[in-house]
């Protein structure tokens, strides 16, 4: 029995649905943007949202032990609680707001904060202070430079909350970072302004001050596939970890990103219908003739998009088969008129490849009115994660085994 053939037969109970996660192309996305970057940058992984859906656990499992791996990032005070929780042990920076109910259990655990405004500051100050001899809140200050989302503005009130911060006790500042806001696009002038606007700030505030901030970064992604002149002491990958593209502008080709997600079902049923058959809801399709219809037990409660209705298609058998009407929650219709082997039971790939034939995520988002971004972080929990290395498992995620 070949690997692939193991695989399926331990997939027996996931028939309805699941994602398929690649974790050697994490790692090899990982090892070709490190071998992309300057010798002196770190790499930090983003892996809010569960990993961008891919599984925040599994990502940080098969990237902390790499040398050059600085740690990783997230979203929200949850999201660092629950990596620490799950024995990962390397940095985490919470890269959003934290709310102060959070705070003393993040001191506890190491986990730095993102820090932009100064009662944030105080009160971490107090908590720390609260916590006892030993224990320090580690800081990163977030700087706008053209975001308008969070931060410090990088102007003289920004000079003043800097050397303010430095002077309360238990807090360590040990980072500084802003965020590109256009870096996705193919001319870099705009990202390029706002990494003037940081370094020139990092010069004035530790002019200043005399404090040298030991970690600078502001590059994300797209940053890391085309602009070297951001590298600074770390950079911050996203997306591309998992093989996706920043935008249609920044594709990754220059370095060779393997999308790491595939998404697969079976079709449950097959009927034939006449001319003027409506099928799904609100008949927004309707059979010109005679066709072969399949219905695949997968709809938008899944995190499969509604929008690909009328639009969309699967591979089957190495084919495409186009979708019919609209997509319900828990299922919808293909044509399989012009795939004559096609059976009730056939697995059928709904995101990834199927012989010469590939639907990617970029597709499917641009189809749908989403983009890869939302796709992959909207596979919902209904949908089980199965992990693999060399060709075989090494992990099921299977979120329902959570409320048992």
């Amino acid at each position: 029995m070949g690997q692939r053939d193991m695989v399926e037969g331990m997939t027996e109970k996931y028939s309805r649905v699941y994602a398929e996660v690649d974790l050697d192309a994490v790692r090899s996305n990982i090892e070709r943007m490190r071998a992309h970057l300057s010798d002196t940058a770190r790499m930090m992984a983003v892996i809010k949202a569960d990993g961008y859906g891919h599984g925040a656990v599994p990502i940080g499992r098969e990237l902390e032990a790499l040398d050059y791996m600085w740690g990783f990032a997230v979203a929200t005070a949850e999201e660092a609680l629950a990596l620490r929780g799950s024995g990962i042990r390397k940095p985490v920076l919470v890269l959003g707001y934290a709310f102060p109910d959070s705070y003393g259990d993040m001191i506890r655990n190491g986990i730095r904060l993102s820090l932009f405004r100064y009662d944030t500051a105080e009160q971490l100050s107090d908590c720390a202070a609260k916590l006892g001899k030993g224990y320090q809140a580690e800081v990163h200050i977030k700087v706008d430079t053209g975001m308008s989302r969070i931060g410090i503005r990088p102007d003289e009130e920004g000079l003043e909350f800097f050397r303010r911060i430095l002077e309360l006790p238990g807090l360590r500042v040990e980072g500084i970072f802003t965020h590109f806001a256009r870096a996705d696009e193919a001319d870099k002038s705009q990202a390029l302004r706002q990494l003037e606007r940081f370094r020139d700030f990092i010069a004035r505030a530790e002019a200043a001050t005399g404090y040298t901030v030991p970690m600078r970064h502001c590059s994300n992604s797209a940053g890391i596939l085309e602009l070297r002149e951001a590298d600074m002491d770390a950079v911050r990958a996203g997306i591309s970890i998992y093989g996706l593209c920043p935008s249609g502008e920044v594709t990754g080709e220059n370095v060779g990103l393997i999308p790491a997600l595939s998404l697969k079902s079976r079709i449950v049923y097959l009927k034939e219908v006449e001319a003027g058959t409506p099928v799904s809801y609100g008949a927004a399709f309707v059979a010109p003739g005679r066709m072969r219809v399949a219905t695949i037990p997968v709809g938008y409660g899944d995190g499969y998009p509604r929008g690909l209705s009328n639009k969309g298609c699967i591979l089957l058998h190495g084919r495409r088969a186009p979708i019919l009407g609209r997509v319900c929650m828990d299922q919808f219709m293909v044509d399989v008129s012009h795939i004559p082997q096609a059976e009730e039971g056939d697995e059928v790939t709904l995101i990834g490849r199927d012989g010469s034939e590939r639907l990617s995520m970029e597709e499917l988002g641009e189809l749908s009115g989403r983009f890869n971004y939302e796709l992959a972080c909207c596979i919902s929990k209904r949908v089980p994660r199965i992990y693999l290395k060399s060709g075989r498992i090494v992990g099921i995620r299977d979120y329902f085994q959570d409320f048992r």
